[in-house]
């Protein structure tokens, strides 16, 4: 699959506060909107939006920051017998806004709100959100999406409906983020499960002073 430029969409009429001022829990701003140039303003200053459960729109930069490095992924020996077997097929951008409703269908999901889902399926057509699949037969079951801007990726979120298959989407993120040079694999907030794939944590102040070079990396998805 051929790498396509994303459209640069029209810029957010919002001023995005800067990731240093919000305190360590992160929430550093409510409202404004979900256009893609308020989205992509957001990443680009290592802010994320995260409704809360009553779906209203709050804008984050946690203090840690958790990040895969792409050379650290902890492929147990399990994922690896699945993976070398090719129980599931690999694709990607080939259902980008199934593996988003996926996502949302999750109990962990409830803030994929359908105004998130929406925007994030403009922004998969402007080019900016891209997916993995893993496919049995002709059947999604399982996947992972997020933003790619430059060398970085920002991934939302995964989901599964068959056994290890969201572990094996995400493997093939690694190895292809790693292929296309990527810089950074944000994966926003540090989960126990995320720990045992070899996600770390670190300084909000870190996180941002790797950015620049992630965003201005001459790469893409």
């Amino acid at each position: 699959m051929n790498a396509v430029s994303p459209v640069e969409p029209p810029p957010s009429r919002y001023a995005m506060p800067r990731a240093e001022q919000a305190p360590p829990h992160g929430c550093l701003a409510t409202g404004g909107d979900l256009e893609p140039g308020t989205i992509l303003a957001a990443y680009r200053g290592g802010i994320f939006p995260w409704p809360d459960p009553g779906g209203r729109l709050l804008w984050w930069s946690p203090d840690p920051r958790a990040v895969l490095p792409l050379d650290a992924f902890h492929e147990s020996r399990s994922l690896r017998r699945v993976r070398r077997r090719g129980i599931y097929r690999v694709t990607r951008d080939r259902a980008c806004a199934a593996v988003i409703a996926g996502c949302a269908d999750r109990a962990e999901g409830t803030w994929i709100t359908p105004a998130m889902r929406r925007a994030y399926e403009r922004l998969h057509a402007l080019g900016w959100v891209h997916s993995v699949e893993a496919w049995q037969g002709s059947t999604l079951v399982g996947g992972v999406y997020g933003v790619a801007i430059g060398g970085l990726f920002a991934a939302e979120s995964k989901f599964h409906r068959a056994p290890n298959a969201s572990k094996v989407a995400l493997a093939a993120l690694v190895d292809w983020l790693a292929v296309r040079r990527f810089h950074l694999l944000d994966v926003q907030l540090a989960t126990d499960h995320l720990r045992t794939l070899g996600v770390i944590e670190i300084p909000r102040e870190e996180y941002l002073r790797r950015l620049p070079a992630a965003l201005a990396a001459d790469t893409s998805f």
